[in-house]
């Protein structure tokens, strides 16, 4: 009786082991599911890559800017998804000693510039005003597509800023500036109009983590190159050039994307950690407290990739009944071809024949035509034919009536030039 008990008692702590078992694989899987959703959670990538400097020996900031807009586009993001604002135009620069190209490695051995860079906004196009009305989508009607950053609530934005700045600012072009409080609020108009689904803010300039404290909306994740009180210090001087090519804090965080590919499973916690104070110097900071997920379930490609739209299904889809379809018709316009009436190219000018017979019919026009325009000439200039001033003004054409009017012989001569 007692060995009967027990072995109940055993079926029965068995079966509910087996039973927690199957639920907690159940809540398991639903928890991988519903983390893959919150993954793929937009649809399209765009990218905003801004550098607010000018002149010369600001070459460093339009080259970091040009290494990331390589970078995205190799990841995936097409022209059409970026938009490019560079205040000024290195490759161009009459004391650029290699034209046409910009270098963000000392030697010149890597020419970000490329063959097809696409700018948007140029020169003192980039201002303070259009950047923030990119950003919140208040532009004119008339402003080109490639200007727009049309994106949506499903889209995953990469936003580079890098120039000179300081506490709460960042200049552009050394005459205004924008603040922090200013971009925080365009971040916040962007999100009550339902411009992007998350948002990764980038920006490499001295005390660059100023630029990010009055954040205040939701979904997104900023880095700096600096903390508030520390500048941002170049990187790699090259002799021939003259200046420095890069900044420290963009070098390095290119290093590491050069070793991303499109189907990397690298997070944004490896990004955190590209450029410590050793390389830096400054100290990079970053800020992911108004971010839903945990940096450590962000790619880097969900921000420097791009996405493609494809369906997922598990059906068997037959073909064979397109393919019949597609037979038939075929067949359709063969019988059709063979009813049309055949071409007669037989009965047809040779090309070069067409052109030398109208060559020959326009000599034959103005030869009739200097032959008239003799005959006039010959009655106008007979001895009994003579012209008042206003018929001869109504041959000139219509000249003005306070001009003399020309001989006849000028006239038909100049009429003969003009029309042969």
């Amino acid at each position: 009786m007692a060995a009967t008990y027990v072995l109940k008692h055993s079926a029965t702590t068995l079966a509910a082991f087996l039973f927690l078992s199957f639920v907690s694989s159940a809540a398991s899987h639903i928890e991988d599911q519903a983390e893959q959703f919150f993954r793929s959670g937009h649809t399209n990538n765009w990218a905003v890559l801004v550098c607010t400097s000018r002149f010369w020996f600001n070459y460093r900031h339009v080259a970091n800017t040009l290494s990331v807009y390589r970078s995205v586009k190799r990841l995936g993001i097409p022209d059409s998804h970026i938009v490019l604002m560079l205040a000024d135009d290195m490759a161009c620069n009459p004391r650029n000693p290699k034209p046409a190209t910009v270098f963000s490695h000392k030697n010149m051995e890597l020419n970000v510039y490329g063959d097809d860079v696409e700018v948007d906004y140029r020169s003192y196009e980039v201002t303070v005003e259009n950047f923030l009305r990119v950003l919140t989508g208040r532009i004119p009607p008339s402003t080109p597509r490639s200007k727009r950053l049309l994106s949506d609530d499903r889209s995953n934005i990469l936003i580079y800023m890098t120039g000179h700045g300081g506490n709460g600012f960042l200049k552009f072009q050394d005459s205004e500036e924008i603040t922090n409080i200013e971009l925080a609020d365009a971040f916040e108009q962007m999100w009550q109009k339902r411009r992007y689904n998350e948002l990764l803010f980038i920006i490499d300039t001295c005390q660059g983590a100023s630029m990010y404290e009055r954040f205040y909306s939701p979904n997104i994740m900023a880095l700096a190159s600096s903390q508030v009180g520390e500048d941002s210090l170049s990187h790699q001087p090259d002799p021939a050039i003259g200046v420095h090519l890069m900044d420290r804090y963009t070098f390095y965080v290119l290093e590491f994307l050069e070793e991303i590919n499109p189907a990397s499973q690298t997070n944004m916690n490896d990004l955190f950690q590209v450029c410590p104070k050793s390389l830096c110097v400054s100290t990079p900071g970053h800020r992911t407290d108004l971010f839903k997920r945990d940096p450590k379930n962000v790619l880097i490609t969900d921000f420097f990739g791009s996405v493609r739209k494809v369906e997922i299904t598990t059906e068997t889809m037959s073909l064979q009944q397109d393919s019949e379809i597609m037979e038939s018709s075929y067949k359709e316009d063969q019988m059709d071809e063979e009813l049309m009436e055949p071409l007669k190219y037989a009965e047809q000018l040779p090309v070069a024949q067409i052109i030398h017979q109208s060559s020959i019919i326009a000599v034959e026009v103005c030869s009739w035509e200097t032959t008239a325009r003799a005959v006039c000439f010959s009655l106008w200039s007979s001895p009994g034919h003579r012209q008042s001033e206003w018929e001869m003004h109504d041959w000139q054409g219509g000249q003005d009536s306070r001009s003399l009017p020309r001989s006849p012989s000028q006239l038909a001569m100049s009429d003969l030039r003009d029309d042969c």
